[in-house]
């Protein structure tokens, strides 16, 4: 099979934290094996998984397998894909094939899907490995991650504190080193949220960016599947292999996946920048403003011309409200049905939102929808990119289910704290989080930076050059370290 060439000693750790584009090429010179990376994630996994509850099903034996696999390829000449090698734990609302897939429900504990969902085929074909499932909320409800089959996943930077979600599970993973790219899917803000609260990026592609199958509501356009990682670098990267159509996802884009693998870098120079601290007037609190304000300098030493401007989101919350209803009721209606005992308390909320619906609520909602996309796009029209903050509020208990109000207002619902995230989903824009900052407790949080339509590589290039810039995705937490 032929030797590794010899480098200088690396330990588990100092593996586990390199980035993933770093760690391919590594792997695919053969600097390093596929097995050494797997057996550093493993070791990483078992030491530190236990504090945050980020992976709840391991495979530690299929991802060895896989691993050798991808030794055996290189070895013989074979290309293994531009992901070769690299550990990957997949959302558990994503079904895996021959994998337990529970959507955090009693119900589905034991449920094991005969298919997998388009991007853990891709993913696979890449010559990612598969080494578990991350956490998430019940049925993907909320940006908490907690369930009565696994419990919460804890925040990395504060152990109690919460991840965000839905993706929290894939948000702590990553910042923890347990794996070094991730899957997940943003509704209300679950790609992002979790990444503001977990000092990683996420991105909210485009709808029908990357194509997403098994699905009941194909042509919902407001959920979408995407990536997180730790640098912008692995995300493009983890698109080049993610992205592209697909026949059995109507809406999907025609532009092939190989448009994430140009260069990032860009000259940014009169590039023109809405800068919106509220987005309309969402209650934040302060210190998440004070945060994102402190590094509003950086886009104009990018060259960026920056001024103060929101769009007009007016019914953003009422079309994301009522969206959100039908779908939930769609998803899950038949299910309420039978399994009401076994079903968390805003799960059933949403579903009945839902059933109460009529047809006239969901006709204005899509109109309102598109009169708001066609503001959006004649705002867009003038700027280049929006940025605002991701969340209204820094991670707080883990107890917690949901924030109930913020800076003194009160909010009568469970997804009325994920506005900031949501009043973007309507519009159909890309978003992406970046690591922004910390709290003067260490909490972290992010800057969500929009593009214009379907222009998800410009919005992964701003990001870039603002990560580049502050290189805060570098400061670990400290329960990822071995102190030992």
């Amino acid at each position: 099979m032929g030797a590794f060439p010899e480098s200088p000693a690396m330990n588990s750790e100092e593996i586990c934290f390199l980035p993933a584009h770093e760690l391919v090429r590594r792997i695919r010179s053969r600097e390093l094996s596929a097995v050494e990376v797997m057996d550093a994630h493993i070791a990483q996994i078992e030491r530190v998984n236990p504090a945050v509850n980020a992976i709840v099903t391991f495979l530690p034996d299929l991802a060895r397998t896989g691993a050798r696999a991808v030794d055996a390829a290189l070895a013989r000449g074979d290309d293994p894909g531009p992901l070769a090698g690299l550990p990957v734990a997949h959302k558990d609302l994503a079904v895996t094939r021959g994998i337990r897939t529970t959507f955090g429900s009693p119900i589905y504990r034991d449920f094991v899907p005969d298919v997998d969902t388009i991007v853990v085929e891709r993913l696979k074909k890449a010559g990612a490995i598969t080494i578990g499932k991350t956490n998430v909320p019940e049925f993907g409800a909320g940006s908490q991650t907690f369930n009565p089959l696994f419990g919460a996943t804890r925040n990395p930077y504060d152990l109690d504190k919460t991840p965000g979600g839905s993706s929290g599970g894939a948000a702590a993973a990553l910042a923890c080193g347990l794996i070094p790219i991730a899957d997940g899917s943003d509704l209300g803000g679950s790609l992002r949220n979790p990444a503001s609260f977990c000092n990683v990026a996420g991105l909210r592609p485009s709808p029908g960016r990357v194509p997403n199958w098994p699905s009941l509501s194909a042509w919902f356009p407001m959920g979408v599947v995407g990536p997180m990682a730790r640098t912008v670098q692995d995300i493009a990267l983890t698109m080049s292999a993610i992205a592209g159509p697909d026949p059995r996802a109507p809406t999907s884009l025609q532009d092939p996946a190989v448009l994430f693998n140009r260069p990032l870098a860009r000259d940014f120079k009169g590039a023109r920048i809405a800068w919106s601290r509220d987005l309309g007037g969402l209650p934040f609190e302060p210190e998440v403003s004070e945060i994102t304000e402190k590094q509003r300098g950086i886009f104009t030493e990018l060259g960026c011309v920056v001024e103060d401007a929101t769009p007009d989101l007016r019914d953003a919350d009422n079309i994301f409200g009522v969206m959100r209803a039908w779908n939930m009721e769609l998803s899950y209606g038949q299910l309420l049905k039978s399994k009401r005992d076994q079903m968390k308390d805003t799960v059933i909320w949403n579903i009945e939102q839902g059933s109460r619906l009529t047809g006239p609520q969901v006709g204005a909602a899509e109109v309102q929808c598109t009169q708001l996309f066609h503001r959006m796009r004649e705002f867009m029209g003038k700027f280049d990119f929006l940025v605002a903050p991701v969340v209204q509020v820094l991670p707080f208990a883990v107890e917690v289910p949901y924030p109930t109000e913020i800076n003194g207002v009160k909010l009568d619902t469970y997804i009325d704290w994920m506005r900031s995230c949501s009043r973007i989903t309507v519009t159909g824009a890309p978003a992406v989080s970046v690591p922004c900052g910390f709290s003067r407790k260490g909490l972290p949080v992010g800057l969500q930076i929009v593009g214009r339509l379907q222009d998800d590589f410009g919005v992964l290039q701003i990001a870039h050059a603002f990560e580049q810039a502050t290189a805060l995705w570098k400061l670990r937490p400290a329960v990822a370290h071995n102190n030992s």
